[in-house]
């Protein structure tokens, strides 16, 4: 059973150094971690935000898993680490959904970035663009 109760353990861990690089916004875009939705995504600065503030729920999921891991190493029989490596994941499952919907949400308060024209063009409408005297 001691398998059983390292599960929680090892993905409390994860789960908790994702969760703290986030909320010190140093979670990089790049790789796979960290809410990844379309609102998130579209910026650097909404993918920063989001995980800021889904930082704090997802390192505490990972404390929970890791103490309901440590819970069942001193759980007598089979059923006591069992119980407690399904509950830690559960509560992390819901923690980290948590997280993950408040930083969409905070994502999606963020204002569209501008798109940038072509050849360098601000969009002054000088008219001496090709894109603004196109019709």
């Amino acid at each position: 059973m001691f398998v059983v109760a390292l599960i929680p353990i090892v993905l409390g861990v994860l789960v908790g150094w994702s969760g703290l690089l986030g909320w010190r916004e140093r979670l990089p875009r790049a790789r796979g971690a960290g809410v990844r939705t379309a609102a998130t995504l579209r910026s650097d600065e909404a993918f920063r935000i989001a995980n800021k503030v889904a930082g704090l729920p997802t390192l505490i999921a990972g404390l929970v898993g890791v103490l309901a891991g440590v819970a069942g190493l001193f759980m007598p029989g089979t059923a006591g680490p069992i119980v407690a490596g399904v509950l830690g994941l559960a509560g992390m499952a819901v923690l980290v959904a948590g997280g993950g919907l408040l930083g969409h949400r905070a994502a999606s308060a963020i204002p569209v970035p501008e798109p940038v024209a072509a050849g360098g063009c601000s969009g002054c409408a000088c008219g001496g663009c090709e894109v603004l005297t196109r019709r």
